[in-house]
């Protein structure tokens, strides 16, 4: 019988939080009788919309890039990103003092296009329904010595994304159960890997959008599997595969996947606008929506829902949340 060593543990989550504490903030947790009494729980939302960046992104990309070496940040630093990852990268290069240089899809929302370049990156496009932004990243890497820092597999950006959830608990004390959206799969390992690590008891729950459900059907089959790229509204979870690492993780610790569609999303982010006050991007939202729609079946007790991010621009907001929005 052999046995593999997990690629982050809660040491490593908690020594995240010592490495990030005074650059990340420690965003709000929110609650709101109108919820609990919809949903017959008592739920508690981890707000990163307030995180720098405006997503829980900044948390791993700083833990990841600040334990770079003094030569290595001097040559500077290589991502690949959908948009959120792509704007922690960059805010935490101009926080050590280096450059950075961020592959990102043609289609990327022009808000978070201008927001990572607006933190001083370099920025390459491509296309992503027929570029591997892997294979673009690595060699880019490769050809200018800059030290890579993907979104999700990687153990320091893993354990950054956990301290989240690890301060929701802090603050809140135990809960049945934490909510959390799935693209990748980094936030999720990282948030199971806190909770799991602090109490054995508590069910984590991964939401992806219904057109983007790679992380459920590899945990339902037991290995990764591969989708075609997901066309859905919640662009930072239109991941292809799940991570290797993520994967190693989440297939020991996560309990259950929950898919919502674009509408319960529109939903979700309407809710949380009307009656929250709080603007959400879509893929922040879908743990939201999961919880009011059922989705996640039967959720009793004390709920713990990461809303992982708020980047999403006034017009798009408007198209998504207004009436007869498409």
């Amino acid at each position: 019988m052999t046995t593999t060593t997990p690629p982050i543990t809660l040491d490593d989550v908690r020594d995240a939080a010592a490495q990030i504490k005074g650059v990340a903030h420690r965003t709000p947790v929110l609650r709101s009788r109108t919820l609990d009494e919809l949903v017959g729980a008592e739920v508690f939302l981890k707000c990163e919309n307030f995180q720098r960046i405006g997503a829980f992104k900044f948390r791993g990309a700083y833990n990841a890039a600040s334990r770079l070496t003094p030569e290595q940040l001097a040559r500077g630093i290589a991502a690949y990103s959908s948009g959120n990852h792509a704007q922690a990268v960059a805010l935490a290069a101009r926080e050590l003092g280096t450059t950075a240089v961020i592959v990102m899809p043609e289609d990327t929302p022009a808000s978070k296009l201008a927001a990572t370049a607006g933190y001083g990156a370099e920025i390459v496009t491509y296309d992503r329904y027929t570029g591997d932004r892997v294979a673009i990243g690595e060699a880019l890497a490769a050809e200018r010595g800059l030290s890579l820092i993907p979104p999700y597999e990687h153990p320091h950006v893993m354990a950054g994304q956990g301290t989240a959830a690890l301060e929701l608990v802090e603050e809140v004390g135990e809960l049945g159960a934490v909510l959390t959206p799935v693209g990748g799969g980094g936030l999720i390992a990282g948030t199971a890997t806190a909770v799991k690590g602090l109490n054995p008891g508590t069910r984590v729950i991964g939401v992806e959008p219904e057109a983007g459900d790679d992380t459920k059907r590899s945990l339902e089959a037991g290995r990764r599997v591969t989708i075609p790229v997901p066309r859905t509204i919640a662009d930072g979870q239109a991941a292809e595969t799940p991570g290797e690492l993520t994967f190693s993780v989440n297939r020991r610790l996560v309990d259950e996947i929950a898919l919502v569609s674009d509408e319960e999303i529109k939903d979700a982010m309407r809710f949380a606008f009307e009656r929250l006050k709080i603007v959400v991007e879509p893929s922040g939202a879908t743990p939201l929506a999961a919880l009011l729609a059922g989705r996640a079946g039967r959720v009793t007790g004390r709920v713990g829902i990461i809303v992982s991010g708020g980047n999403i621009g006034a017009e798009r907001f408007a198209q998504l949340c207004g009436s007869g929005s498409s």
